[in-house]
C-alpha cells in the first residue's frame, strides 16, 4: 500500500508541474494546496506556511523569483529538476531518512558533499585544497557507489566539492547520466565551464554549479588571482544565455565582507542570473591556514542583517551557514543534515571539519554514520542553545576537542597533520568575541541566553 501511495503521490507532483508550465501565475496557489493536501502527517507544515505567506503576494521578492525560474530557465532542465527535488529530494526521501533515523538511531544526511579529486587549477588565499595538488581521487565506481547507498538511505541531493571538482567533468557529467533520479550541485571556480559543458548540463538536466565569487573583480582576483573574476563572468554569461540554472557561493572574511553583504553586489549577482547564494565564513583549517581572514565580530553582525534584509526584498534564494543556525537548531553537520567525503574516501562530519575515524572505502556510508566520531555529533547536538553559535570549533573551541579524543578520530589533513588543539585554538580569540554579539542578537530575537 505504501508503494501504492507514493507512486500515486508521485503523478500527483508530475501532474501539477506539467499543469504550472501553462499558466504559472495562475497556477502557483494551486500547487501550493496540492502540496498541504500531500503532507498529511505536517511534515513540512512550516515551510508551507512560509510558502503561502510568500508567494501570496505578486510583488513579493519570492513571487519573482519563482516566476523567473520560468522565464530565466530551459523548461526541460526546470522539470527535472523539481521533479527530483520535490519528489525525491524532498517528499520521498526525507520519508526515508525519517525511517534510517528511527530504525538505527543516528543521524542520516540529507546531502552528501563529496570531493572527486584534490586537484584544482586555482591557488586561492587560505584554502586547504590549494595545497593538496592532484595526488588523490575518488574513482567513478566508488563515487557511483556512494551515490547509491545514499539513495538506500533516502539521499538524493549530492555536492561536488575539492579541489575544483570540474577538474573531473567528464565523470561527474557520466555520473547525473547514470543517476538520473539525483540533484547534483557543484562547488566550483567556473574557469571550466565552457560551451561545451554547458550543452552537457542541457542535455543531462540535474546539475546546477554553485560559482565561487569573493566580490567584484578587485577582491576576488586577490584571493583567486588575476583575471579569475572574467572567467566567471564569462560562465556566468554562458549559463544564462543558455538558461542554466546557477548560484554563487560566498565565503566572507575580513578582506571582503562588506563587499559581499552590499546590495550593489547582491544586484549585480542577481542581473548576471544568480538564483541562490550560500555564504560561508572562513575557516582556518590546516596549518597553511590564515587567521587573520576570520571575520570579525561586527562583520559577522552585518552579514546576519544583510543576509535577512535581502531575503525579505531581493529575488535570489540566500542562505549563510552560520549565522542561519536559529532557523535549523545549530550545526547541521555529522550527517544530521550533511556530511563530507573527500578524495581520499575518508568521511568527514563538514567540509571545514577535517577529522574522520571511518573511510568510505573500509566501511559503508551507513555504517559511518554510526562510527563514534558521527555518533558523538549526533549525542552532542546542539553544541550550544544559541542557535547563533552553531560550530563546535568556530563558536565553542573545545567541543570538537572533546569528541576527536573520545572518538580517536584523526586529522585528514593530507599535506600535514592539523591537531584539534591548534585548529581549535586558531577559533578562541574570535569565538569569545562573537560570544557577546552573537548572545545580544540572541535576545534581541527573543531568546533566552543560556550559558
Amino acid at each position: 500500500m505504501a508503494k501504492i501511495k507514493d507512486s500515486l503521490q508521485a503523478m500527483a507532483v508530475k501532474a501539477a508541474l506539467n499543469y504550472l508550465d501553462k499558466n504559472p501565475a495562475e497556477s502557483i496557489p494551486n500547487l501550493l494546496g496540492l502540496i498541504d493536501r500531500l503532507d498529511v502527517s505536517n511534515t513540512w507544515i512550516k515551510a508551507r506556511t512560509g510558502a503561502h505567506k510568500a508567494l501570496d503576494s505578486q510583488d513579493s521578492n519570492w513571487y519573482q523569483l519563482l516566476m523567473s525560474l520560468w522565464t530565466d530557465i530551459d523548461p526541460d532542465v526546470r522539470k527535472k529538476l523539481f521533479e527530483n527535488f520535490l519528489l525525491n529530494a524532498v517528499l520521498f526521501g526525507w520519508k526515508r531518512q525519517d525511517e534510517v533515523r528511527e530504525k538505527y538511531h543516528c543521524n542520516v544526511p540529507w546531502a552528501i558533499l563529496m570531493d572527486p579529486t584534490s586537484a584544482c587549477n586555482l591557488h586561492c588565499t587560505g584554502c586547504w585544497a590549494a595545497e593538496y595538488g592532484n595526488r588523490l581521487n575518488l574513482t567513478y565506481d566508488e563515487l557511483s557507489n556512494i551515490v547509491d547507498q545514499a539513495n538506500e538511505l533516502g539521499t538524493y541531493m549530492f555536492l561536488f566539492t575539492g579541489g575544483e571538482p570540474l577538474v573531473r567533468k567528464k565523470d561527474v557529467i557520466r555520473l547525473c547520466e547514470e543517476h538520473n533520479d539525483c540533484v547534483f550541485m557543484s562547488f566550483t571556480n567556473a574557469t571550466l565551464i565552457d560551451e561545451a559543458f554547458a550543452d552537457e548540463m542541457l542535455r543531462v538536466k540535474n546539475f546546477v554549479p554553485a560559482i565561487s565569487v569573493e566580490g567584484f573583480e578587485e577582491a576576488t582576483d586577490d584571493r583567486r588571482g588575476h583575471g579569475t573574476y572574467q572567467s566567471v563572468v564569462r560562465a556566468m554569461d554562458i549559463l544564462k544565455r543558455k538558461k542554466l540554472p546557477f548560484g554563487i557561493s560566498c565565503c566572507y572574511t575580513s578582506a571582503n565582507a562588506e563587499v559581499i553583504g552590499s546590495e550593489a553586489y547582491f544586484d549585480d549577482m542577481i542581473a548576471k542570473g544568480a538564483k541562490f547564494a550560500w555564504f560561508f565564513t572562513y575557516m582556518p583549517c590546516g596549518q597553511a591556514a590564515v587567521p587573520e581572514l576570520l571575520a570579525k565580530p561586527e562583520q559577522r553582525e552585518f552579514m546576519y542583517h544583510q543576509v535577512r534584509k535581502f531575503r525579505s526584498t531581493k529575488p535570489i534564494f540566500t542562505m549563510d551557514f552560520w549565522n542561519d543556525g536559529e532557523y535549523v537548531n545549530g550545526c547541521i553537520a555529522g550527517g544530521r543534515r550533511y556530511l563530507h567525503i573527500n578524495a581520499n574516501g575518508d568521511v568527514e562530519p563538514c567540509a571545514f571539519i577535517h577529522y574522520s575515524d571511518t573511510n568510505i572505502r573500509e566501511y559503508t556510508l551507513l555504517d559511518a554514520l554510526r562510527r563514534p566520531l558521527f555518533m558523538g555529533y549526533h549525542d552532542n547536538q546542539p553544541f550550544n542553545k544559541n542557535h547563533l553559535r552553531p560550530c563546535p570549533v568556530l563558536d565553542n573551541p573545545g567541543r570538537l576537542t572533546k569528541i576527536v579524543h573520545e572518538t580517536g578520530a584523526k586529522s585528514t589533513d593530507l599535506e600535514n597533520p592539523d591537531p584539534i588543539e591548534d585548529f581549535s585554538g586558531r577559533c578562541e580569540e574570535r569565538s569569545k568575541e562573537w560570544k557577546v554579539t552573537a548572545d545580544r542578537l540572541w535576545k534581541e530575537s527573543g531568546h533566552t541566553v543560556e550559558e
